[in-house]
């Protein structure tokens, strides 16, 4: 079962056809811009997204039938079941596995589906570009809110994005109401709340140039981030950190892995690395399939 589709949901759908970890042809978006895309999708019945996807899948040149079906997408998912998906809410308490599966049969027959968190895709398609397939990768995704995604797949919530790396009462930019949240520290919607008189480049761009109060923030953003990885490495060991995410430019890997060292001190967690990493939807997609395979493969062998 070498071919198979990846599917990703974010700001928009995206979609294509992967062979041995590698789109075959066109992406397929809705749409087909990045303008406007949230929007497009907030709301939308979870039914017509799923036809929508169904659609985009139809317009894949497949030169064969698909031997599964993969699919990341926000929020925590447990057995195929959306249990919580703050960005599609429209998505909460239904099973995405059977929506999926009963609407990909009526195009391509009986496929085996799986639904992951999109920070998992994420890590499973960095592992794949970089021939990591054969061991422990962890991924954190520093955008609007803040992605973890782990390689191997393995069942559980991993919302590190909510680890807790303060225990400042003050602290309670997080989207979700939390205190003291990494993801309040780190985000994109949360840096606009603690400088309502900056943007986040302006932030960076200010302490660059010595302002104090950016420069504190800064150490504090770091400080924050080597808190949550430190916090990995303790609970699953060391190993290869990819950071991605449209804010991942703003990182100074030179001042993580000083915080990083400051944290980690027994010599067995010691053997991580830290490493910017381009992301975007195609690198997820390929990851969506081979999480997928991966779930098809174990699923026949069992």
């Amino acid at each position: 079962m070498a071919s198979g589709i990846g599917i990703l949901i974010t700001e928009r759908i995206s979609v294509a056809a992967v062979t041995d970890a590698k789109i075959v042809g066109d992406l397929k978006m809705r749409p087909d811009n990045g303008e406007g895309a949230a929007d497009t999708l907030r709301g939308v019945p979870a039914e017509t997204i799923v036809e929508w996807i169904v659609q985009l899948a139809s317009e894949l040149k497949l030169s064969e039938t698909p031997g599964y079906v993969g699919m990341g997408m926000p929020g925590i998912i447990r057995g195929g079941i959306v249990e919580d998906s703050p960005n599609l809410v429209q998505f909460k308490g239904i099973n995405m596995q059977q929506l999926l599966a009963d609407a990909v049969q009526k195009q391509f027959g009986r496929v085996p589906v799986s639904i992951f968190n999109d920070a998992d895709v994420m890590a499973a398609g960095i592992a794949a570009a970089r021939g990591f397939l054969d061991r422990l990768i962890r991924v954190w995704t520093l955008g609007t809110g803040i992605g973890y995604g782990r390689y191997p797949f393995q069942e559980g919530v991993w919302e590190a994005g909510h680890t807790v790396v303060t225990l400042d009462s003050k602290e309670q930019f997080c989207g979700c109401g939390g205190k003291g949240h990494l993801e309040g520290i780190m985000g994109q919607r949360a840096m606009r709340l603690r400088f309502m008189d900056l943007e986040p480049e302006e932030v960076f761009q200010h302490a660059a140039e010595g302002d104090a109060r950016c420069s504190d923030f800064v150490k504090l953003w770091h400080r924050a981030l080597a808190a949550g990885t430190a916090t990995s490495i303790h609970l699953d060991g060391p190993g290869k950190f990819f950071i991605t995410g449209f804010n991942a430019g703003y990182l100074s890997t030179t001042l993580l892995n000083e915080y990083l060292h400051e944290m980690v001190k027994m010599s067995p967690l010691q053997g991580y690395s830290v490493e910017v990493v381009p992301g975007g939807e195609k690198v997820a997609v390929v990851g969506a399939a081979v999480n997928a395979r991966q779930a098809a493969d174990k699923l026949q062998s069992s």
